[in-house]
């Protein structure tokens, strides 16, 4: 159920995104030259496109929270392990500086820039 709702998806947003390239600009130059068209229907397909692109927005928002609602718990689980795992490896590099840190071990910048004695010749 969960991929034919993503397939609804796919398929809703390949349409508004040709629903919204067919529409007409509203204004700007080529304004101007759409005012004769309107006298023969025209007004009629721009209505139809912009309710179209409306319920076709809608359609992805409801079809997106039915997808999630759809979405097997296995890979509910998975994804959280997975997710909760990147988080410890992103916070381990951080807890193991600041444990060097506190413990001494790692070098201040006034012992790394003191230069070696070098013999006078």
């Amino acid at each position: 159920m969960y991929v034919f709702f993503i397939v609804l998806i796919i398929i809703a947003s390949f349409l508004i995104i040709l629903s919204v390239l067919a529409q007409n600009p509203k204004s700007g130059m080529a304004a101007n030259f759409g005012a004769s068209n309107q006298v023969m229907g025209v007004r009629q397909t721009a209505d139809f496109l912009e309710k179209l692109t409306w319920g076709l927005a809608v359609a992805i928002v409801v079809l997106s929270l039915a997808a999630t609602m759809a979405m097997p718990r296995a890979d509910i689980t998975r994804s959280n392990d997975a997710l909760q795992q990147a988080i410890e490896n992103q916070a381990a590099p951080i807890q193991n500086f600041q444990l060097q840190n506190n413990a001494g071990t790692v070098p201040t910048p006034q012992e790394e820039t003191t230069p070696a004695e070098t013999p006078a010749e």
